[in-house]
């Protein structure tokens, strides 16, 4: 499937639903508002409920429901430049992750130092994850493959905000994917989700460097462009001779590149909301990491999203009340390209459209109801699927 540049225009002029923002027109995720309070110790949450339901004219599927995530959110200001972020997550009941941890030293508007486990700055739903904030009850497809939220590594760098040009950036270095462990964990079916290491007990056999630029000059409007380039990590580097030219070759096989790149915008027009992202990942020798590890890797994989949505109670400026149907499109092939003798598989080019409505009961609660159409180009049929629940944050 062909990116064309007709959508990639589509998605420049797209558009955010309900991220906050300052004065000055900045989109502000969580850990930002919480590290611009004024209080020493700030305390919040968010979390969502879901129900599932899948339809199919010959197979009956039970309905599934899941507490599917509850998150606290604790910040604490040491002094006016030094502040520390934590999210503590807890997902179907029974897992317990850490989202994000770092310490920040802020210099100036424009320099902050961060260090820890951060959110990998690329597109827009990795940052903006909270329910509250996107239309659907699920997350759109393209975030689970190929920049697979919550996708957080380890590492350090410098954020910061340059408000007479109203650019926003964020630039770090950190561990990168954990691409072999003696099992290959990057696929053409899951992408690079299995490869997220997640902070918990990760290594790191070579660095990658992330960034990202926001523009925010223009009323309603956010566009971004944001990279992730490096390599994948491998055990085979845990104390490996380097004089060993044969110990050498495996640990380079068990690797790949990559050079990712995304774009998203976001556009508010009175009522009118609308969102688009896409993202490009060029893998470096998926060829060979295929041949050693016995997968399916591509050598590149695309992804993008269109939104629109409309505001049915956003001329009232009176109420925090929102009523909002929707619809999107998105498009997803984690075997855009194939190294070697492997053949792309169709069951991973994928099309979907999800429409439904979002209602805001008041600024931090919602219901949430849709309808999502899934078809890979593999299916001679699509799979319906009915989703419900409600969102919170606070």
């Amino acid at each position: 499937m062909k990116i064309k540049i007709s959508t990639l225009i589509l998605m420049l002029l797209a558009g955010l639903i309900h991220a906050q923002t300052s004065q000055d027109g900045l989109y502000k995720n969580a850990a930002d508002n919480m590290l611009l309070s004024q209080s020493k110790l700030t305390i919040g949450g968010y979390g969502e409920v879901h129900y599932n339901q899948t339809f199919d004219k010959d197979t009956h599927y039970n309905g599934k429901l899941d507490v599917h995530r509850m998150v606290m959110l604790i910040g604490y200001n040491f002094s006016e430049k030094v502040q520390f972020f934590t999210e503590i997550e807890y997902e179907h009941v029974s897992e317990v992750y850490i989202e994000q941890a770092f310490l920040q030293y802020r210099l100036n508007q424009l320099i902050q130092f961060r260090a820890g486990l951060m959110l990998i700055p690329m597109g827009i739903i990795n940052e903006y994850h909270e329910p509250t904030t996107f239309n659907g009850v699920e997350r759109p497809l393209i975030d689970g493959k190929i920049a697979p939220t919550t996708w957080r590594e380890i590492g350090f760098g410098i954020t910061g905000s340059y408000l007479p040009a109203s650019l926003k950036y964020q630039l770090y270095l950190v561990n990168g994917f954990n691409g072999y462990d003696g099992t290959a964990k990057l696929s053409g079916a899951n992408g690079f989700r299995s490869g997220r290491q997640k902070g918990a007990e990760s290594y790191m056999s070579s660095p990658n460097l992330s960034g990202k630029i926001e523009y925010y000059g223009i009323k309603g409007l956010n566009i971004g462009l944001s990279g992730y380039f490096g390599k994948t990590q491998s055990t085979l580097f845990d104390k490996l001779d380097k004089n060993d030219a044969a110990a050498v070759s495996q640990a380079d096989s068990s690797v790949v590149g990559i050079n990712m790149i995304g774009a998203d915008a976001r556009y508010t027009l009175r009522n009118w909301q609308f969102r688009g992202q896409l993202y490009y990942a060029g893998i470096s020798q998926s060829g060979i990491y295929n041949q050693f590890t016995d997968s399916d890797l591509g050598s590149s994989m695309h992804g993008y999203y269109v939104e629109a949505a409309y505001d049915l109670l956003g001329s009232n400026q009176e109420v925090e009340a929102g009523l909002i149907p929707f619809i999107r499109y998105e498009a997803y092939n984690t075997q855009s390209s194939m190294e070697g003798n492997l053949q792309a598989s169709k069951v991973n080019e994928v099309q979907a459209i999800t429409t439904g409505v979002t209602w805001r009961m008041t600024q931090g609660a919602v219901f949430k109801t849709d309808l999502q159409i899934v078809k890979p180009a593999s299916a001679d049929k699509y799979t319906t699927t009915f989703n419900a629940g409600f969102g919170i944050m606070f």
